[in-house]
């Protein structure tokens, strides 16, 4: 009955909310001066508390649930949009790219966190590992660069195999303390380390795909395009790819298999389930789009140095996982684009940013312990 109801609901509402967002997002990017930010951020808050308090949420939600797809399609073209209307301002562009580029690290989290409940307090490591092949093999190397870009997974997948024998042995806060620990090593490692650049860091040049250079301006007849743009269209092509890709391991068998350990390992085992073999799937696989993310980083900033990489910038995206709703793929996109579009927008915060990502979790989890966008009940494709 619910899913019949689900779709008789009419696609206008979740359109209509889709429009405002677009709209908005344009307007906080484009905005300059702080008063009109604040001003701009505040509406934006109080009309979601608004609307949560009158039930407009519910109806909103049932129409995305039932038209998904075409959402997801619209998502996309609201993205080009948002990039055609600033194709001319390489800070926005890069803003938009940095979002893209952490939210496909928030995605490779969900993996871990949402869906397995492996932990993994050293991302910005993994993402740092991504960002150093990429580094070494394009000044080293004359690989083409897309295969950098899949070597920089690789390699973070192969860095996240050291773990598992310690992490397959504990659980919990142990499990936990073995990732800080591989954090902070990983941070030394490279700081001591002179053919990686030590303190120092490395540079990098840009990104070349079939002789066409990232790194160049585009003309289009009258318009002039910021060269930020290459960069934002392969970004959002790797975050589609990892959207879909945590779409259908949850709602495939794989999925299954991992909320049954995520839930009780105990149990699962007592069914036949391998918890080592699903514990090292979900860290390896979720490790693997994280070194994605960071070695495109690595080429649209073009340089790489240990401060990049802190164990500061982990909890940074573990509380974009908590923000957002643990396992929700549309909330770790959605507390992605507040953590990195806020202090960015808000200059005057930018001495105070962590402690506004400690004030925000802090009420997240007194007054919505499940994120702003809660898991909603997982679909099972069996095909």
């Amino acid at each position: 009955m619910a899913r019949e109801q689900g779709k008789r609901a009419s696609i206008l509402p979740g359109a209509a909310v889709l429009a405002v967002v677009t709209a908005y997002v344009i307007a906080i990017l484009g905005a300059d001066k702080q008063n009109t930010i604040l001003i701009l951020f505040g509406a934006g808050a109080a009309v979601v508390v608004l609307a949560g308090l009158f039930g407009l949420l519910k109806p909103i939600g049932r129409s995305f649930a039932a038209h998904e797809t075409a959402f997801n399609w619209l998502a996309i073209l609201a993205m080009l949009l948002i990039a055609g209307v600033f194709r001319e301002e390489h800070f926005v562009l890069l803003l938009l790219v940095t979002l893209m580029l952490y939210a496909v690290a928030a995605l490779g989290l969900t993996i871990q966190f949402g869906y397995a409940g492996v932990v993994n307090f050293a991302g910005a490591s993994f993402f740092g590992i991504g960002a150093y092949t990429s580094a070494v093999l394009t000044v080293h190397t004359a690989l083409p660069h897309l295969a950098i870009i899949f070597l920089g997974g690789v390699t973070a997948a192969l860095a996240g195999a050291i773990l598992l024998p310690p992490i397959l042995r504990t659980s919990g806060h142990y499990a936990a303390v073995v990732t800080i620990a591989f954090a902070l090593l990983f941070r030394s490692f490279i700081e001591v380390n002179d053919v990686l650049g030590g303190p120092q860091g490395l540079h990098l040049p840009g990104m070349q795909v079939f002789g066409w250079s990232f790194n160049d301006n585009i003309t289009v007849g009258r318009w002039d395009i910021s060269f930020y743009m290459s960069y934002f269209l392969l970004s959002l092509a790797l975050l589609i790819f990892a959207f879909g890709l945590v779409q259908r391991l949850e709602r495939s068998w794989i999925g299954l298999n991992f909320d049954a350990l995520r839930l009780d390992e105990t149990a699962a085992s007592c069914f036949g389930i391998g918890v080592a073999r699903w514990k090292a799937v979900a860290f390896l696989l979720g490790n693997m789009l994280i070194g994605f993310a960071g070695a495109v980083s690595g080429m649209v900033a073009g340089f790489v140095a240990p401060s990049n990489y802190t164990f500061a910038d982990s909890l940074i995206l573990v509380s974009i996982l908590l923000l957002g709703g643990i396992g929700n793929a549309w909330g770790a996109i959605v507390a992605t684009a507040f953590v990195v579009i806020v202090p960015e927008k808000l200059q005057t915060i930018q001495e105070y940013r962590f402690l506004l990502y400690a004030v925000m979790v802090i009420l997240v989890l007194l007054f919505q312990p499940e994120g702003l966008l809660p898991r909603p009940v997982r679909r099972y494709f069996q095909s």
